[in-house]
């Protein structure tokens, strides 16, 4: 048999053995793709459910935000109507019980949303029969959404009134209607995850079964393929030789970022001199590719680990939303209602639970802010006078007249494509930290760069610099070295130019200052 016909059988047979696991592959990847696409549909449910609950914990919370939230809990609910009843796939009863949860749901909600009418009406309506508690009113009004059964206990320990009073009974039916309503969107939670589960064990093993395959089928594949290349002629081995040696190098990281060998073919190329050739221009490759790989990781990293962090201070922000309220609220009434002629102390006292309660909404309001992550709402801003307002705004917080401010250019306008708030919470909280670095005295400068396509920013001080231990943690949220400090204003400075596309760095010495360099793209 001659070697064109020993290559064409050994290629026959390798070439039935890859048309069989081709075709299944394909058949299982269809199956895979279809799986993978309810698992997005199953995700798109478990996300939105997990909205629903939101909405539905902050529209018992917060009564100010009570049309807001129901309209939002109202929108969800269609949404995860529209997306169940379009479900082509998954078990059918699960689905339907789903459906059905979602609509018992709905009901139960609205029939809360009446209740809760029907006793602001009544305590609307009954008023001036609480005489001297009618006061307490709106404070009963806005606890009856969250606990009803406390003020039905106040109503009957206070205000007298009898078990079977409709107010009293409407307050119960509440509290029962909550719990359920709770319990159903457990339910729905559970019946979410539940499908989520189902889809994902579907696709891992359409995933196992594509890799049993492949177990199976390769090692046959490899055994014709070594069997066929026996019958090949001893120069076309050697080349091939040559080039496994080459590719050998490269797994080992010997030749990694260097020329692979060069075969001496007296000036004539072949087929295989251009293999090794085009693997030499993909080693050169791969060795950009790794860098800017290495690079894209840390940046998904660290947007993974801000995504994580902010969920949690979103949750520990709302959780502690309510309690800061009471607090302040309370020491309101009770600034108004202790006399005159009470100590100084006291009134001292319930100042600072003000001041101090205030104080720590306010880091609860940053909490919120970096949790948000509101994408940018991009207008033209002129960056020169939006500097300068930040500028001010710093020096009606802190005390900035040993501080010597420097703007470049300062008449030359120069504007960019941006969120004008964002961008002067930026400026703000860069000039903030300036500010106390220098223990409020020192030089801060502020150098704009305008270019065809960027703009670049350089934020410098003349404090007390950052050590090179904490370079690389100064962007990381909850990292600071103030006493009384979040560590948010630099994550959020972060957050907010990566949304905008452009990036931040410094350059800092313990004892020589500080230099923020911003590049932001000028947009449209």
């Amino acid at each position: 048999m001659s070697l064109r016909k020993k290559i064409i059988f050994g290629f026959s047979i390798s070439a039935i053995i890859i048309t069989i696991l081709a075709t299944y592959e394909y058949v299982n990847f269809i199956q895979v793709r279809n799986e993978m696409r309810f698992l997005e549909v199953t995700d798109s449910i478990r996300n939105t459910s997990l909205e629903l609950r939101r909405h539905e914990k902050n529209f018992f919370l917060f009564p100010e935000k009570s049309a807001e939230e129901s309209k939002a809990t109202h929108d969800y609910l269609n949404q995860l109507d529209d997306i169940t009843g379009s479900i082509q796939s998954g078990d059918p009863a699960t689905i339907q019980n789903l459906r059905n949860l979602v609509t018992a749901y709905g009901t139960q909600f609205g029939d809360i949303e009446n209740l809760l009418n029907g006793i602001f009406a009544d305590f609307e309506t009954r008023r001036a029969q609480f005489g001297t508690a009618q006061s307490f009113v709106p404070l009963a009004e806005a606890y009856s959404r969250d606990k009803p059964l406390y003020v039905a206990d106040f109503l009957k320990s206070t205000e007298s009134l009898p078990a079977d009073d409709p107010l009293v009974t409407k307050l119960a039916q509440l509290d029962a209607s909550i719990n359920s309503l709770r319990q159903t969107g457990e339910n729905i939670l559970t019946a979410s995850e539940g499908l989520d589960k189902n889809a994902r064990d579907e696709a891992d093993n359409g995933i196992l079964r594509s890799q049993t395959a492949i177990l199976i089928f390769f090692p046959l594949f490899l055994l014709i393929g070594l069997g066929a290349l026996l019958y090949i002629s001893t120069g076309v081995v050697r080349r091939l030789k040559t080039l496994t040696v080459a590719i050998d190098r490269i797994g080992q990281r010997y030749a990694h970022g260097h020329p692979a060998p060069r075969l001496k073919s007296g000036g004539n190329m072949d087929e295989v001199d251009i293999l090794v050739e085009k693997f030499n221009n993909m080693n050169t490759q791969l060795t950009t590719w790794e860098e800017e790989l290495s690079e894209k990781n840390r940046e998904l990293l660290q947007s993974k680990k801000l995504a994580a962090i902010g969920t949690l201070a979103s949750g520990v922000a709302h959780e502690l939303n309510n309690p800061l309220n009471n607090i302040n609220l309370s020491a309101q009434v009770l600034k108004k209602n202790i006399k005159k002629d009470n100590p100084a102390a006291t009134q001292e006292i319930i100042d600072d639970i003000v001041g101090q309660t205030a104080r720590v909404k306010d880091i609860v309001g940053n909490l919120l802010e970096f949790a948000r992550e509101r994408e940018p709402r991009l207008q033209e801003v002129e960056l020169t006078s939006l500097t300068r307002n930040a500028y001010r705004l710093v020096s009606g917080t802190m005390d900035v007249s040993a501080i010597s401010f420097n703007l470049e250019p300062e008449a030359e306008a120069v504007t960019l494509f941006a969120d004008p708030a964002q961008l002067e919470r930026v400026f703000v909280n860069l000039f903030a930290n300036a500010v106390s670095a220098m223990d409020e005295e020192g030089k801060l400068g502020v150098r704009i760069e305008p270019e065809a396509d960027d703009v670049r920013i350089y934020v410098s001080d003349t404090g007390k610099g950052i050590s090179e231990e904490d370079r690389d943690k100064i962007f990381d949220p909850f990292f600071t070295k103030k006493e009384k400090g979040t560590g948010l204003g630099l994550a959020i400075v972060m957050n907010v130019i990566r949304k905008h596309g452009g990036d931040i760095s410094v350059v800092s010495q313990e004892g020589m200052g500080t230099v923020f360099e911003i590049i932001l793209p000028r947009g449209a």
